[in-house]
């Protein structure tokens, strides 16, 4: 094992770094901080061959810090992709951890590989910041060490394949590039993190406390979130009735120009909120037999529903429709018909933002624009608007969400995320 406090040290490492694939575990100063607001502990590096590098950044063993450049052309294999994205560049990364998830619908169990002296000094010491930077340098090499070994046994036993390396290349470094763009409070920045570990695959949204996945409308709790720009706002596009039309796109429903509740409205011969309501009751629980007669759509929602049902009983897994990740029987208790089509719902949700995004996110992320992605939340995107990006900006941004006209969203803005008006006909 080296760890890297010379030229000579660093000369080998280079060598080796530009040479093989290897495993990368970079450990943060404080375990409690977001990656973004936090600083790097130290970087373990075990090639394929077994040879083992440690670069101390911050640790207090260490008498010569050396900062390494990890990016070559060789690939790295780590625990967590976008912890990795955020404190440093290594080039072509694929995360075992996802790997895992897909083939089992549960990440790695990793807390038994903690040492006793990292559990001891947490718990003791609990209120101190960065105790990384204590704990014996042997200990974090004890830990890397295990952690190592549960990451080359899943790529020897669960290998990757089209649908995971999707998953990897553009799932994960969407939701890296979110969180890095932070969020602006009236106290300081604070940073979300995105956990796609979930039974449906729909990622939750959650650090320091703060759920970004459900900040409620109603009770000031949204008053905090500013733009960082002295002349910016928050604006927010939201898709209309956005479950409804993935699943009129799966089924080949057409819906005609306008809000899709307003049309359903008109079939139930109720009014909008009622429409509202019934649409949602139907189709997340059980849709009446009147209704599958009487109503073309819901017709085609319940014969889809039985198709699916057929094929997970009948086949060991069902695939999803846009990034065809396989969703094992195994791996799944207690469904029922209903069950099956929420889980594939959330999963069209996910899999359709995340193909938005992948388009979105290069084209918005220029030296030239100044605004910014900050949040995604189910069927909502959150962007902190510089106003010297100007109306062009957020036309652009709108026609890529709406994807050629089939997805509308809803426009709305405000100096705070609580007080947000509709600016959505300034676009027509």
């Amino acid at each position: 094992m080296v760890i890297i406090e010379s030229k000579d040290d660093l000369k080998l490492f280079e060598t080796e770094n530009e040479k093989q694939d290897s495993f990368v575990i970079p450990i943060l100063s404080d375990t409690k901080k977001h990656p973004l607001d936090n600083e790097l502990c130290l970087i373990y590096i075990q090639m394929m061959d077994g040879q083992e590098f440690i670069a101390s950044y911050n640790h207090s063993e260490s008498l010569n810090n050396h900062k390494v450049n990890l990016f070559s052309k060789t690939t790295k294999y780590t625990y967590d992709k976008k912890l990795l994205n955020h404190v440093c560049s290594v080039g072509k990364v694929i995360d075992v951890n996802l790997l895992h998830y897909m083939r089992t619908n549960n990440p790695l169990d990793i807390e038994r590989i903690d040492t006793n002296a990292h559990n001891f000094l947490n718990m003791r010491y609990y209120k101190k910041n960065n105790i990384n930077t204590i704990i014996p340098m042997l200990k974090h090499l004890e830990y890397c060490r295990e952690l190592c070994k549960l990451l080359r046994f899943e790529l020897e036993t669960g290998g990757d394949s089209d649908d995971k390396m999707t998953y990897n290349n553009e799932v994960l470094d969407n939701l890296s590039y979110i969180e890095s763009t932070g969020l602006q409070t009236t106290e300081d920045m604070v940073y979300s993190e995105y956990n796609l570990y979930t039974s449906t695959g729909r990622p939750s949204n959650r650090f320091g406390g703060l759920n970004f996945a459900a900040l409620n409308k109603k009770d000031g709790s949204r008053e905090k979130f500013i733009s960082r720009y002295k002349n910016g706002v928050l604006v927010e596009m939201d898709y209309d009735g956005y479950h409804l039309r993935l699943i009129a796109d799966r089924i080949g429903y057409e819906f005609p120009k306008g809000s899709v509740h307003e049309h359903m409205a008109k079939l139930y011969g109720t009014d909008y909120s009622e429409a509202k309501s019934l649409s949602f009751q139907y189709l997340y629980g059980y849709i009446p037999k009147e209704i599958q007669e009487n109503n073309e759509y819901f017709s085609r929602v319940h014969e889809y529903i039985q198709k699916l049902w057929i094929e997970y009983k009948s086949k060991d897994f069902i695939v999803s429709d846009i990034y065809n990740k396989r969703i094992y029987k195994k791996n799944l208790t207690d469904m029922n018909a209903n069950k099956l089509f929420n889980y594939t719902i959330q999963l069209m949700e996910t899999e359709n933002n995340m193909r938005v995004l992948s388009e979105l996110i290069p084209k918005i992320d220029k030296d030239d624009y100044k605004s910014k992605l900050i949040l995604y939340n189910y069927d909502a995107f959150l962007f902190d608007f510089n106003m010297e990006d100007g109306l062009d900006y957020l036309k652009k941004v709108k026609g890529i969400l709406e994807q050629a006209g089939r997805f509308p969203v809803k426009v709305g803005w405000g100096l705070n995320y609580h007080d947000m008006k509709d600016i959505t006909e300034k676009f027509v």
